[in-house]
């Protein structure tokens, strides 16, 4: 087997199985947190990061932050 067929055969590998690979690589990097800082610190980190990233996909402009910033302020303090 030469170098290219083995980097096609790998790329096709990777392709096939990302969902997988991307699941192991972050189960990978959740238990070495876990080991490093410790189990609640890393339930924190991640649950900051789940809580980061709906609120960035949620709002893309400026309008739309302000507009939910007004929605939850209580009216006695608008």
């Amino acid at each position: 087997m030469d170098k290219n067929q083995f980097k096609e055969e790998l790329s096709q590998f990777i392709y096939l199985n990302r969902r997988k690979i991307c699941g192991a690589l972050i189960g990978l990097i959740i238990g070495v947190l876990i080991l490093t800082v410790g189990f609640f610190k890393t339930l924190l980190l991640c649950l900051t990061t789940l809580v980061g990233y709906y609120f960035g996909a949620r709002w893309r402009f400026e309008e739309d932050l302000k507009d939910f910033i007004i929605r939850i302020i209580p009216d006695r303090f608008k």
